[in-house]
């Protein structure tokens, strides 16, 4: 599924965030990405949803060379993937509605389809009630409970985050986990970013773990 190959990012010439990264990612996996603040964990993920290239080598997802892409077609990689950023990047001027359904709206569905996948997915993260409501209306789990729904109406091929749990307390971690558990059950490929050593120990998978920009260990319990 993911194949990261001699994958080097450098934003200064004098400092790089990856070095030399070769990763295999097969399909249906569910990976942690770990390591101290400023290990590359971001800058990794980034790079498979194409928000940057890197400096060198190359990066294979679903036999598709992205780092050959143009740009024109980055949107069609993205309409496969459900991507949970750390800021949430919700639009505050739209409803709870409105942005679950944006994923959906690009990809061309029609307003009956919308409408069903939307409310099935807001109740799968308990805000089905919250629909009409604007984002800043919402405590921060909710928010993130939204830009959660948003990753996953799309039945994503592959599932990103970057720290999803940051900030949140334990009960809204826990329901947060089940939903990545969840999707990765249906077929995504799940990788989280986290820095959170309790997340993983509570919940066991495969561990990348990452330190100044290098690969130092990978393993699976």
């Amino acid at each position: 599924m993911i194949q990261i190959y001699n994958v080097s990012k450098a934003y200064r010439k004098d400092s790089a965030a990856l070095s030399d990264l070769n990763l295999k990612i097969p399909k249906g996996d569910f990976v942690y990405i770990t390591g101290p603040s400023g290990a590359g964990k971001s800058t990794l993920l980034k790079l498979l949803y194409a928000a940057e290239k890197p400096s060198r080598g190359q990066i294979l997802i679903n036999g598709q060379n992205i780092t050959r892409m143009s740009g024109g077609r980055i949107p069609e990689l993205r309409r496969h993937m459900g991507i949970v950023f750390q800021d949430f990047k919700l639009l505050n001027s739209r409803t709870i509605f409105e942005n679950v359904a944006f994923p959906l709206e690009v990809q061309g569905k029609k307003r009956f389809e919308v409408s069903k996948k939307v409310f099935q997915t807001l109740k799968l993260v308990g805000l089905e009630h919250k629909l009409q409501c604007l984002p800043l209306e919402l405590s921060g789990g909710e928010q993130q409970r939204v830009a959660v729904a948003r990753a996953l109406v799309v039945d994503p091929l592959v599932l990103i985050a970057d720290e999803p749990t940051g900030n949140l307390d334990p009960d809204v971690t826990l329901d947060i986990m089940d939903l990545f558990k969840g999707a990765n059950a249906r077929g995504s490929t799940v990788l989280l970013a986290t820095h959170d050593r309790e997340m993983i120990r509570r919940f066991p998978r495969r561990v990348i773990t990452l330190e100044n920009g290098r690969l130092v260990d990978d393993r699976t319990p």
